[in-house]
């Protein structure tokens, strides 16, 4: 099929906000296809990718003031561009300021939580203002979430006022342009008709269509693979996960018998992981496999790290290096390998903040396939799923005919248990944590429960406790649990598992487990934590 040169896109440039990662999620949901951007990014950078048919802006919140000195700030011919812009929180402090009006500290009316929005235009004669509130059920106001210190006091030419709150009376303002500000944020759940008006935006305004679906993205993405591969050969880095699984599937879609998959075995897998994966593969998907143990390699250079960022660097390195040895060996047969596919996601891409996301961003943690990598690899990359989501990459698995299990196993790192261990990794303590994971893993799926959560795992921890078995003293290990439920894994909640699933997950990696005498229970949401451990 001709690849179609130009997508329809919505742009979301980002100013810090702990949500520009979930405005751009909402956006894909409703079938348009968004990137997130550095604020500094200019309008001539943009329209310069050939592939995108900006439709319009989204502009995040931040934790700046418009009016510090080194406040971020939007290239003045984006405003100007005539492409419908939407700001949220500061966002729309940042359109008012800009384009000559005023912000200023709320004084008094600092808003942090739940408001009551209240329209203040009349949808029979202002049609231009009330598009995007159209559709919203506004008996009595409708709830929104704010989250502001500052408040914008003096309106830009040409806007109006569209809605207020009880302390706040310019809670929403719109020109007849197409310029909309919003002091609450549409994206996040405890604004219940957020989407609602996000989709306003999109389709009433933007004028987008809507085709961002799961066969477009496959066919883009193969296109894309076959344009940066040619005629060339590839491996692709199999973790055992459901992303490297979907990149390797849309690789050999697009390129055949070019690819090659390498599994390594790193010594840090869950148990029965390394007979899974090349059962998969070989027998059912027919993708060429080549498995290599690395147990002991990894394991060696892993000793006496303790250090998480660390650990994610070794392994990131090591791991690069097996794929460089193994494409040494088959380029001996079939002549030279010069790319590397591997399942990077979005997600993955934001937390380690790699040069293309936000410069306003902090590093939470540095994943292995993104900011692990060594300097001096030899391997060129190939990332199908770099700017997808977790669920975007499930949908294409299912129809690219992984199955259904495999889809929808919990999501794994590629260090492995190596970051479920907190402190040093050894083979004794990974048995101990193999062991303890599996019985989590047992009894979620006997419960009927394994799909409802997003992730469930156990983590062995560095504390020791004192206990009493068989009327005698121990001294052994702390297991924690964890177990969330999430949509895009940008955010999560702890997992609402009933007392007797813990008594019984607890009650047998006790008596089971030789090594652990504690099972303690993770109750903490992301943020403020992430779902992994490290």
């Amino acid at each position: 099929m001709q690849f179609a040169p130009r997508r329809q896109a919505i742009i979301v440039l980002d100013f810090g906000s702990q949500y520009s990662r979930l405005i751009t999620r909402r956006v894909r949901e409703c079938h348009v296809y968004s990137e997130l951007v550095p604020a500094s990014a200019t309008l001539a950078q943009l329209q310069a990718n050939p592939h995108l048919d900006i439709k319009g802006f989204i502009l995040s919140g931040g934790p700046a003031s418009v009016y510090d000195e080194h406040a971020p700030f939007c290239d003045p011919a984006i405003l100007h561009s005539g492409l419908p812009i939407l700001g949220i929180c500061y966002g729309m402090q940042l359109l008012a300021q800009q384009l000559g009006g005023h912000v200023a500290p709320a004084s008094g009316r600092r808003e942090y939580g739940p408001a009551t929005l209240s329209l203040l235009f009349d949808p029979e004669t202002d049609r231009q203002f009330y598009r995007i509130f159209e559709g919203i059920n506004e008996v009595r106001g409708f709830p929104v979430w704010m989250s502001h210190g500052d408040s914008v006091d003096r309106l830009p030419e040409g806007f109006r006022v569209l809605a207020c709150t009880e302390s706040n009376p310019i809670a929403a303002i719109g020109s007849a342009r197409g310029i909309i500000g919003l002091q609450f944020h549409p994206e996040v759940t405890h604004t219940p008709q957020g989407k609602d008006i996000i989709r306003n935006f999109l389709f009433r305004i933007c004028g987008c269509e809507g085709n961002w679906t799961t066969q477009s993205a496959i066919e883009e993405a193969v296109e894309q693979i076959r344009r940066r591969v040619g005629s060339q050969r590839v491996i692709c880095g199999l973790s055992g996960g459901v992303d490297s699984a979907v990149a390797a599937l849309l690789v050999h879609r697009a390129v055949g018998d070019q690819l090659t998959c390498i599994f390594v075995d790193t010594g840090l897998l869950r148990a029965g992981e390394p007979e899974q994966v090349v059962e998969t593969f070989t027998r059912h998907l027919h993708i060429p496999l080549v498995a290599v143990d690395a147990r002991r390699r990894f394991l060696a250079h892993l000793q006496g790290v303790i250090d998480p960022e660390q650990k994610r660097k070794i392994i990131g390195e090591e791991f690069i290096r097996v794929f460089e040895e193994q494409a040494s060996l088959l380029a001996e047969k079939d002549g030279p390998i010069p790319f590397l596919a591997q399942g990077t996601l979005y997600p993955d891409v934001i937390e380690s903040t790699s040069h293309d996301t936000a410069s306003t961003a902090v590093r939470i943690k540095t994943h292995h396939n993104v900011g692990g990598l060594p300097e001096d690899m030899q391997l060129k990359l190939v990332e199908p799923l770099r700017l997808l989501f977790k669920d975007e990459v499930r949908e294409i698995g299912l129809a690219l005919g992984l199955p259904e299990d495999w889809v929808w196993r919990h999501p794994f790192p590629g260090p492995g248990l190596a970051i479920r261990i907190i402190g040093a990794v050894n083979e004794a303590r990974l048995e101990t944590l193999r062991a303890a994971d599996a019985i989590v893993i047992e009894e979620i799926r006997r419960a009927g429960i394994y799909r409802e959560l997003g992730q469930a795992f156990a983590v062995l921890t560095p504390v020791q406790s004192v206990g009493v078995m068989g009327d005698g003293r121990t001294y052994a290990n702390l297991v924690a649990i964890r177990a969330v439920t999430t949509g895009d894994f940008m955010t999560a909640d702890w997992a609402r598992l009933s007392p007797d699933l813990l008594a019984r997950i607890s009650h047998r990696i006790v008596n089971e487990v030789p090594a652990i005498n504690r099972v303690v229970y993770d109750i903490t949401s992301k943020p403020p934590a992430t779902i992994e451990w490290e």
